[in-house]
């Protein structure tokens, strides 16, 4: 490239940990490094993404940085590309601020993006994708959306950040990660050299134990603080309970539904073997859809049911219609058995879910791949707390409560 200097010397000096990480990003299309807070994956990722685009041979290298928004890639990384490209020759570089966008001279570009819009991603192609604190995207933004913008050029892809859920989308990209031309690596704060040792014990005096071995120690724990089935989930991960549990066909299958209205509407898909175990096969969620879409999802699963349970408010008639949901189903060939409401004292209602809960999921397998944003739920159901520091009764009504529900 004859625009560009053949020697370009930008002040970074990496640490073992990062260089080891720029090795394996040279001979890797695919990687996932999960480091702890303060290891420095910004300013390594930076560097990385500066050289590539600087050291293409295409005319026309797209590099894309994201993270779960679009202010947290600018919060992440901008500064960092800013003080890195400071050190080059003005001429070979140009910032566009207004979409967080790094121009340089020989055509490539460096841009950033957020996971809560991940449709600006669509239709682009790109040499390489670097995704920050991946445990907070959805896993189908890699597998829908990622994957196939960087099919036609072989593009690469690295996630990186520390594990927020134990089986959260950075997670599953580090147990993907055991394939042929992909890397993964740990590195955890007592091996990195990044922050000393009295540094660390004084963080360890004010965090919880699951909290530091998160953040500092990169262990998969339970992340959700306060959770409410979050402890049970985990022991079920570590009896093994979460694994491949394919469908029996001489089983029916049971649905448990939570049904928004203007919300997310979650299933179950459940088999019981005896009085005893549990079987998760299935979940299946989606947002704005009516009756007619979940009764082509049961169909299309091509399972044999036995009985599908609604909770007791889809009793509750329309006003467009006059009809309830049960009536409304039925015309689509779904017949609800409806539970009764536990209690009439909302406070008792929910200690009494939550407690019959906590009675049914050691008896539970889940299938591991089916169930997965269903588990991860259950894990992030959580109580939030008062002003005080007092846990609050009612859980947090969020994205995982229409699971838990």
């Amino acid at each position: 490239m004859s625009a560009v200097s053949p020697i370009i010397e930008i002040p970074y000096l990496p640490r073992s940990q990062q260089q080891d990480v720029h090795d394996l990003v040279s001979s890797h299309r695919f990687g996932v490094v999960v480091a702890h807070r303060r290891w420095g994956k910004s300013v390594c990722f930076a560097n990385e993404l500066i050289k590539r685009a600087l050291t293409t041979g295409r005319t026309d290298y797209r590099a894309a940085y994201l993270s779960p928004t679009y202010g947290m890639s600018k919060q992440g990384i901008w500064d960092e590309l800013r003080r890195y490209c400071a050190a080059l020759p003005p001429e070979l570089y140009k910032f566009n601020d207004s979409e967080l966008r790094v121009d340089f001279v020989n055509g490539s570009r460096v841009r950033l993006f957020g996971a809560d819009n991940p449709d600006r991603l669509r239709g682009q192609y790109f040499d390489t994708v670097v995704a920050d604190e991946m445990d907070m995207v959805k896993l189908e933004t890699f597998t829908e959306v990622i994957r196939p913008a960087i099919s036609d050029r072989k593009g690469s892809f690295y996630a990186i950040g520390t594990f927020k859920n134990s089986n959260g989308a950075l997670g599953q990209l580090y147990d993907m990660a055991e394939q042929d031309g992909w890397f993964r690596r740990i590195y955890a704060a007592d091996t990195s050299g990044a922050l000393d040792e009295e540094e660390l014990r004084e963080a360890a005096k004010v965090m919880s134990r699951e909290e530091y071995a998160r953040e500092y120690e990169c262990v998969r724990v339970s992340a959700v603080k306060n959770s409410v089935l979050g402890r049970l989930v985990d022991e079920a991960d570590e009896a093994d309970r979460i694994t491949s549990v394919p469908y029996a066909p001489a089983l029916p299958v049971t649905t448990a539904w939570d049904l928004g209205i203007g919300d997310a509407t979650s299933i179950w898909f459940m088999q019981q073997v005896g009085r005893g175990e549990v079987r998760l096969i299935d979940y299946y969620e989606a947002s704005g859809e009516g009756l007619p879409h979940y009764a082509q999802v049961l169909k299309d699963k091509g399972y044999t049911y036995g009985e599908h349970i609604a909770p007791h408010d889809i009793g509750v008639r329309e006003l467009g219609t006059g009809k309830t949901r049960v009536e409304v189903a039925a015309g689509f060939g779904i017949s609800f058995r409806v539970l009764p409401r536990i209690s009439q004292n909302t406070r008792s209602e929910i200690d009494e879910r939550i407690e019959a809960s906590r009675m049914l999921l050691p008896r539970c397998y889940f299938d591991k791949k089916k169930t997965a944003i269903g588990v991860e739920a259950l894990r992030s159901w959580h109580r939030d707390t008062t002003p005080t520091g007092e846990l609050k009764h009612h859980p947090v009504h969020d994205w995982s409560s229409h699971a838990a529900d």
